[in-house]
Order: C-alpha cells, then sequence, then structure tokens
C-alpha cells in the first residue's frame, strides 16, 4: 500500500512540474530547429554546457534585488526537488553550485536540461542516483539570471 501512495504522489508531482502550455512548447521547438545544434556529444563543451548561453557577466557583488526574486521563482519551480543544502531530495542539493560550475552551464542546463542530459557523461550519472530527469519548466532567460543569482546568495556571494 505504501509504494502505491508513493507512487501516486510521484506522479502527481511528475505531473504538477510538468508544462501544458502548448504554446510556449511550439515556440521552444520552434527554436530549437532552427539554432544549429550539435549532432552528437563529442561536441558538447562541458564547462558551458548545451544552449545559448556562452557568456554570462556576472559582478563579483550580489545583485541582492535579482537573488530575491530569484528565490520566488526557485520556490515556486525548484524547492519540490532541490534544497538549499547539499543534501539530496528529488534532485541534488543547490550548495556550492555556483562554486563548482560556471554561470553558463547553470543558465543552460536551467533552460535546456534536455539536450544537457542526453549529452553531459556527469549529468547522466547523476540522473543514474536521482533516477527522475530535470523537467524543463519553460524558464525564461531572465527567470534563469534571477535563480543563478539566488544561488550565488545561498552560496554566500555578498
Amino acid at each position: 500500500m505504501k509504494k502505491l501512495i508513493v507512487f501516486c504522489l510521484m506522479s502527481l508531482f511528475m505531473y504538477a512540474c510538468s508544462s501544458n502550455n502548448n504554446e510556449k512548447k511550439e515556440e521552444r521547438t520552434y527554436a530549437e530547429e532552427s539554432a544549429p545544434a550539435a549532432s552528437d556529444a563529442s561536441t558538447y563543451d562541458p564547462h558551458r554546457g548545451e544552449g545559448k548561453f556562452d557568456k554570462v557577466e556576472v559582478g563579483e557583488k550580489l545583485d541582492v534585488a535579482m537573488a530575491n526574486d530569484g528565490k520566488v521563482i526557485a520556490d515556486l519551480k525548484c524547492a519540490s526537488c532541490h534544497k538549499m543544502t547539499d543534501e539530496k531530495l528529488v534532485g541534488p542539493g543547490w550548495k556550492g553550485v555556483s562554486e563548482r560550475r560556471k554561470p553558463e552551464w547553470i543558465m543552460n542546463f536551467i533552460t535546456n536540461p534536455d539536450a544537457m542530459i542526453d549529452k553531459d557523461p556527469e549529468l547522466q550519472a547523476q540522473l543514474e542516483i536521482c533516477l527522475v530527469r530535470m523537467p524543463n519548466q519553460n524558464l525564461t532567460d531572465d527567470d534563469a539570471r534571477k535563480i543563478y543569482e539566488y544561488m550565488r546568495q545561498n552560496d554566500g556571494v555578498k
């Protein structure tokens, strides 16, 4: 009975995390088709990831307003799977992520998780541990930047 309840809760959770916004899906599909895409993992850059972000300008000081906005977005879209500590929930904890990864990689993963999971060996290994693919939350570039700033705040940037 417990297994059935857990299965039902996980199914409900996965449904809630997915988007049913057809307009956004069509827009994303068009963008993916029109962008030059790498055909295989051999062209994958593990420092930048797979996506449109080549260079993200980040100041030495934290943008507090952006971090506060990022917290609101993360509480809505991310907190059901990620803790701000190093403890795993459904996905890995966020503690130290902005120190371990470049901003381009993080923002590309936030906005383009499917392509990165398909090509990044470290993400594939993480998937073996977590057992759940990160869903595409259809976040805007601006939302991704705000979440990144919130991650920096969590990692102690002032």
